[in-house]
């Protein structure tokens, strides 16, 4: 570890101070100069002493340390009256001592105790304070050069992270997948680059870029691309880092931001997570935080105000753009709005090409296979899956990712980590019949995704699991399709109410009933596809997010409008089950086999599968989308 003075004076001080504290207590005694006392000098009791006094054999006594110890010359009959020098322990209280020593004309004297103690009070009450106070200022200059929660001075300054070069790692060739987000911000890359290309035509640079999407899409890597292709001046900060508990400090922190990005024009300011402090003023119950308002208040100021910002360019990051301020999304503040969406196939071929560099790939993984596979996945997402495989793989000592390792992975990734297997029979058939259940009616379905596996390992907080993976890229989904989607939903419970009897249907299919209930009332309330209601939108697709929603809003439609929505919304599920039910009675053969078969493999693949009931019944034909890569 490397030495460091300041750590060194840190530890220092207080042992300093006990150590002196002790020394002062030491010093502070009195001193006694005892005259040297030879060997044959012995220690006698105060009683002996009392009776030498009485015999009158004491000639001298020498008395020291306050009146406690006293030195006495006694004549020894027994030493032919020699005179014997000894020491006694002279008693707290001995009333009519001196009168006695007069009385006998003993030489007496009275030797007073060396005592510094003056001295070195007046050091110690001029020492300590000193001590106390340069210990006291070390630490809070010390915590205000940390950062830490004593910077009592610089608290309104801004906590942006500051880099006249920013040296990121990270360019745009490193980011996959968002092409047309890219785009957008090369051209904001050259505006700070070669800004006399768009001055010549008039073309004024943005002042903000709002950066809109999921988690995970490579928001913050973008800006870190930005960063690492301009080459100018680089302040990032994140949205919680100012409000504090004390009033006014957002607000002096963003002036002092743009103050510095003012002087160091042209350069970009990165806030992320702006929605932390732009969320929409005068929301929810009591007005909101005033304080966070007025920080939201100086941004929109400094982006847009009297004076300007030319020069700086805030790019902001959030996945709630739904709760900002109107104000900070017009036009001359945030002037463009990307969107950064999951990638599609293509777009995930691409990034699992990019997160495979240094990974180690069998010959059998293809990466085409696995953007197949992962419809929905974001960059996160695809870059957490080849990790998660290459620990999978060194925790199995093989030597490179392989298939299996791809397919447990993306287990984990969606569905959680595996669980102990099922050992109980009839746990484990009911299981096995629910999910066969899932998979026959989804698979006999024209308009429902193909199944892609089926499996009786736990993971998560689910006993068994049936993929289904969508043939192709889904913008839009049809009616047919989500009636589909229902009905296979409702396969497990139709399974454990054919083979098993309404008294023996269980707890499994709850996350199934919660699903093909929001589905239905989707159906109904917001894509209009009920029949009885026609096409008409009853309820928004955004919520109210903020305290106090559930009191101040308002119901869209009547009371009588809601039973006819409940009443279509239990017409479709009724509708949907009873075809489900159907399903199971006429293929229970089939269902049979395959529930066998499973609990013997405990996994059975979707073509595996698809053969099984071919044997049996004829299963449609369903498009197989294959991709242009």
């Amino acid at each position: 570890m490397k030495f460091s003075w300041r750590t060194f004076v840190l530890w220092l001080l207080p042992v300093a101070v006990i150590v002196f504290f002790l020394w002062q207590t030491l010093l502070a005694r009195p001193t006694v100069a005892l005259p040297p006392i030879n060997a044959a000098n012995t220690r006698i009791a105060y009683g002996r002493f009392l009776e030498y006094l009485d015999r009158h054999l004491v000639r001298r006594v020498d008395i020291f340390d306050g009146g406690r110890t006293a030195v006495v010359a006694v004549a020894d009959p027994q030493l032919e009256n020699r005179e014997l020098r000894a020491r006694v322990d002279l008693p707290l209280y001995a009333p009519g001592l001196l009168e006695k020593l007069k009385e006998n004309g003993v030489d007496l004297a009275v030797y007073p105790p060396s005592n510094n103690a003056a001295v070195w009070n007046f050091i110690s009450n001029l020492f300590f304070p000193l001590a106390l106070l340069g210990g006291l200022l070390f630490l809070f200059r010390r915590s205000n050069q940390l950062g830490g929660p004593g910077q009592a001075i610089d608290f309104a300054k801004s906590k942006a992270r500051f880099s006249m070069d920013a040296q990121t790692g990270v360019k745009f060739d490193d980011v996959a997948g968002i092409e047309e987000a890219k785009e957008e911000l090369q051209e904001v890359v050259t505006f700070l680059k070669k800004p006399e290309r768009f001055t010549a035509v008039g073309a004024k640079i943005p002042k903000g870029v709002l950066l809109i999407g999921p988690p995970g899409t490579g928001k913050t890597l973008l800006a870190k691309a930005i960063a690492g292709e301009a080459g100018v001046p680089f302040f990032s900060v994140s949205g919680s880092e100012f409000v504090e508990m004390f009033v006014g400090v957002g607000a002096s922190r963003v002036r002092d931001l743009f103050r510095k990005a003012k002087e160091n024009a042209p350069c970009i300011i990165f806030i992320d997570e702006i929605d932390a402090v732009g969320r929409q003023r005068g929301a929810g119950i009591g007005g909101g935080n005033d304080e966070r308002e007025q920080t939201l208040n100086q941004i929109l100021t400094e982006m847009d105000g009297f004076e300007g910002n030319t020069g700086v360019i805030v790019i902001a990051a959030t996945n709630r753009p739904d709760v900002l301020d109107a104000a900070l999304l017009r036009p001359g503040r945030f002037d463009r709005q990307i969107i950064v969406d999951p990638p599609d196939i293509k777009g995930r071929l691409q990034v699992l090409k990019v997160h495979a560099k240094g990974k180690k790939l069998a010959e059998e993984v293809s990466l085409e296979a696995i953007a197949r596979r992962t419809p929905g996945f974001t960059g996160a997402d695809l870059s957490n899956l080849l990790n998660e495989a290459a620990i999978l793989t060194a925790r199995r000592r093989k030597e490179a990712i392989t298939m299996a390792e791809i397919d447990d992975a993306i287990d984990r990734v969606i569905a959680g980590l595996e669980g102990k297997p099922l050992t109980d029979g009839k746990t484990k058939r009911l299981i096995a019949y629910h999910e066969v259940g899932h998979a026959i009616v989804g698979t006999l379905l024209p308009h429902h995704d193909p199944v892609q596996k089926v499996t009786l390992i736990p993971r998560g907080q689910a006993a068994g699991l049936t993929w289904f993976a969508p043939p192709e890229e889904q913008m839009l989904i049809s009616r047919a399709q989500i009636l589909d989607r229902i009905t296979a939903a409702l396969g497990g419970r139709a399974a454990e109410e054919v083979v098993f009897g309404k008294e023996e249907i269980t707890t499994g299919a709850a996350n199934d009933l919660r699903q093909v209930t929001a589905m239905a009332r989707q159906m109904v309330t917001r894509y209009g596809m009920s029949e009885e209601l026609g096409p008409i939108s009853l309820e928004g697709q955004n919520t109210e997010v903020f305290l106090g929603a559930g009191l101040m809003m308002r119901s869209e439609y009547s009371d009588a409008i809601a039973a006819r929505i409940d009443r279509e919304v239990r017409q479709i599920v009724e509708e949907c089950y009873q075809k489900a039910l159907q399903i199971i009675q006429t293929n229970r053969t089939v269902i049979d086999r395959v529930v066998d078969i499973l609990i013997d493999r405990e996994t059975i693949s979707g073509d595996e599968f698809r053969q099984i009931v071919a044997e049996y019944t004829a299963v449609p034909e369903k498009e197989r989308y294959v991709p242009q890569l």
